[in-house]
């Protein structure tokens, strides 16, 4: 502003000084004698106006969902208590109250465990195949053997007590008489282990199988 106001001041001067020198005839004088002068000029910018810039729309505030209030629950109304009155009623019956007497404790009924019936006896099944017995292996038939007839034979024989066979039957034949009764006529000549009972010798039935194979 100080510096708007000298330039002014210096304009108004200049201005005052040339009608001054007008009169005079100063300013006659100065263009006689040419002298230049340059004049030098300062443009000072003005300054612009600050523009305020327009604020924004508010936005759209979104509506405040209402809370929902929850409704009171009533509370029940107050149900009269019964209060027992220790005044005996007078049609109420006096004595003495005697105590119940305890119950009997119940009885456990007495449970008498029968004995375990006793173990059967050990039984033990004859034997041919010891190696003392010395059974020589059945004979195979020649005829059977150039048919090519071979089978297994099951025979039943009854062992007795002093180890000999004393009677015997075809349980399973083989397919092949000669075969089947080879193996019977063999075992009624084994000797054997009689069987046991309880660790007693007793004669019994032994079913003893007899295979016949071309080799």
């Amino acid at each position: 502003m100080d510096r708007r106001l000298f330039i002014v001041i210096a304009v108004v001067g200049f201005h005052v000084l040339g009608l001054w020198a007008l009169q005079t005839g100063l300013l006659r004088r100065a263009v006689e004698l040419v002298v230049p002068v340059q004049v030098m000029a300062e443009f000072i910018e003005l300054p612009q106006p600050q523009v305020t810039p327009t604020p924004p729309p508010p936005q759209p505030q979104p509506e405040p969902v209402p809370k929902r209030v929850t409704p009171p629950v009533p509370r029940p109304a107050p149900q009269p208590v019964a209060i027992a009155d220790p005044t005996p009623s007078p049609t109420a019956a006096t004595g003495i109250t005697e105590p119940q007497p305890p119950a009997p404790p119940p009885q456990t009924p007495m449970v008498v465990a029968e004995p375990a019936p006793p173990a059967p006896p050990k039984i033990e099944l004859p034997s041919s195949s010891a190696d003392y017995l010395n059974n020589a292996p059945p004979p195979y038939p020649p005829l059977s053997k150039r048919l090519g007839e071979q089978g297994k034979v099951i025979v039943r024989a009854f062992i007795e007590v002093n180890g000999t066979a004393s009677k015997a039957e075809i349980r399973t034949s083989s397919g092949y008489e000669r075969l089947d009764q080879t193996a019977l006529q063999t075992v009624l000549k084994w000797r054997y282990i009689p069987g046991k009972r309880a660790g007693v010798p007793e004669a019994m039935w032994f079913n003893i199988p007899i295979n016949f194979v071309l080799e």
